[in-house]
């Protein structure tokens, strides 16, 4: 008779899960054994839990398909907390299997005691407590449907002696997502209609939810002669092949982008969940299309919000609405662009004499020399600042990252689950050194799995988006230096390929080397620490904010940091 671990591994490859990430713990012995003997299914051994969840949600992410991590009992689960808030918040299906100690124990204070069912249960959208072999494997297709259905993390918390019970039902159920097609009324489209075909300048917002429905979209635009502005997870679905984007908006934009909204007396906002609600535009006609129902209104006030996916809303409004023959607004917006990506793109050049490297010219050279199907990945902070503002979509180009729940760290993490997913395609971390060093480990996880990952690490010996927080907020800079060792030296201590480059020109031959290197590589870039990733907007908090941290760091005695920001940014502000 098979046990519930065996059941779960079997109910997993029924289910084309050839996958599960993780560490074993002797909690976890009863599912990893499960896993040897059934021979089907690869266990991608990393180094901590929580780039485990990272990698399954990447996993997740670029393939639209169940992911599966797993984690022994007490500290082992619970290290994959970060990672599954990750996954849930950026609504990727993910199966955690967490391991608890013995069921007599439970209550006791035993040795490694926790309760995951309660600690996961803000990170997950189902989570329950196998306390009965009786359970399985009902509670499995359960959590596997949830996870599927409503897009986030299902946990499951099984104790190992339960884990090891004989299951009387050793059923195996094949769980197939639903596609269904849902559209506003027709009285709702109607509404929506009268509000854009009134408006004499129309902008959209697409977000994520735009995944699937770019050409929808762009003949939507085309219709109602409207820029696109994109949010930072809409930039991969709707950047490419695209006359009418105008480039990203809030803290992390551009000009143009936050322009376009402001100049706009109908905003319709397409699967986005954009959280800034200072760079919605205050006098405009606001529509907004999202699945969720629960989100519509949540991040601006409305005039009309559909239920509905974007891709067969489009289709199902464009038809309605009259084409807008004036091109003024689109004109303007377009051409307003075309002049904030010029100047974006001066700035992408190299750093003269023995300066450090400017982040922008690493990142234009990322973006020529990667293949047209790479998967990049990039570190919170200041990788996803250039990443967002360089790096230039495809039809088959990712962009992966942290883009809601905020971690430091991912890239490295994100990258080893997207190339597990995707063994044929190039995958580039773009990693701070703040980020790497965190999880510096996880570098052996690529050799030890032979994933060829690229890791790219932008050093500039600081928590570099951290400082500019604080010189906007008048705040002199403290606790954000960083004493970095070689990348590289460690790097290739771990038998990984690797380069560091500290001058310009050096550069483009050391990004071309690496990212042809047959195998797991990494480039090691001293960049310029005082760079500033200027706001599309300028606040008079911040100007007041850095008026305040200049006059501060003078009295502070470090006046000549002022002279290094000055100098590294003098092209950026004259």
């Amino acid at each position: 008779m098979a046990n519930v671990a065996e059941n779960i591994v079997k109910t997993l490859h029924a289910n084309g899960i050839d996958r599960v990430y993780g560490i074993p713990g002797d909690s976890l012995n009863g599912f990893t054994d499960a896993l040897r003997k059934d021979g089907t299914i690869r266990w991608v051994h990393v180094r901590h839990e929580e780039s485990a969840a990272f990698a399954a949600a990447a996993d997740a992410a670029t393939t639209g398909e169940l992911a599966v991590v797993a984690g022994s009992c007490g500290p082992g689960n619970l290290h994959l907390i970060n990672g599954l808030y990750d996954a849930n918040r950026s609504r990727v299906p993910v199966l955690a299997i967490a391991a608890q100690i013995p069921t007599t124990e439970i209550g006791t204070g035993y040795f490694q005691e926790t309760h995951p069912q309660e600690l996961f249960r803000e990170c997950s959208v189902y989570v329950e407590y196998v306390a009965d072999p009786a359970q399985m494997p009902r509670l499995l297709e359960i959590a596997m449907r949830a996870a599927i259905e409503e897009r986030g993390v299902a946990v499951l918390v099984i104790p190992g002696d339960v884990a090891l019970a004989d299951i009387a039902d050793d059923r195996t159920v094949v769980i197939e997502r639903s596609h269904p097609v849902i559209v506003p009324s027709a009285a709702e489209l109607e509404k929506a209609a009268t509000l854009l075909n009134a408006a004499n300048s129309v902008t959209i917002l697409a977000g994520a939810g735009v995944e699937g429905a770019h050409d929808e979209v762009i003949a939507l635009a085309d219709t109602l002669g409207a820029p696109i502005v994109h949010a930072l997870r809409g930039k991969e679905f709707i950047e490419y092949d695209n006359p009418f984007d105008v480039g990203m908006t809030g803290l992390l934009g551009f000009a143009s982008g936050f322009r376009a909204m402001e100049a706009a007396d109908a905003l319709l906002v397409l699967g986005s969940d954009f959280p800034y609600e200072q760079f919605y535009p205050d006098g405009a006609k606001t529509i907004q299309v999202d699945i969720r129902g629960a989100q519509l209104g949540k991040r601006h006030p409305l005039d009309l919000g559909l239920v509905g996916d974007v891709r067969a809303t489009a289709d199902a409004l464009r038809p309605r609405l009259a084409r807008k023959d004036d091109r003024s607004h689109l004109d303007d917006a377009t051409a307003h662009y075309r002049k904030t990506r010029k100047k974006l793109d001066e700035l992408a050049v190299p750093a003269k004499g023995d300066r450090p490297i400017h982040p922008q010219y690493l990142a234009r050279l990322l973006d020529e020399y990667a293949t047209d199907d790479a998967i990049f990945t990039a570190d919170v902070g200041s990788p996803t600042v250039w990443a967002a503002r360089y790096l230039s979509m495809t039809q088959d180009r990712r962009l992966i990252g942290s883009f809601t729940h905020g971690s430091m760290a991912n890239a490295l993490m994100h990258g080893i689950g997207a190339q597990v997913a995707h063994p044929d395609r190039q995958v580039v971390a773009l990693a701070g050194d703040g980020g790497l060093s965190m999880m510096l480990g996880e570098l052996l996880t690529l050799t030890q799995n032979e994933l060829p990952v690229k890791t790219i690490v932008v050093n500039n010996s600081s928590l570099n988006f951290v400082e500019l927080e604080m010189k906007a907020a008048g705040f002199v800079t403290y606790g954000t230096g960083l004493e970095n060792p070689s990348f590289a030296a460690i790097a290739e201590a771990m038998g990984i390929f690797a380069r560091r480059v500290e001058r310009s020109e050096d550069l483009p031959e050391a990004v071309r080397e690496v990212l042809a290197h047959d195998g797991p590589a990494l480039l090691d870039v001293v960049t310029e620490r005082q760079e500033l990733s200027m706001p599309p907007a300028i606040e008079a908090a911040q100007v007041k904010g850095f008026a305040l941290y200049a006059i501060r760091t003078v009295m502070s005695g470090r006046g000549d940091e002022l002279l290094d920001l000055a100098r590294a940014n003098w092209r950026q502000l004259f």
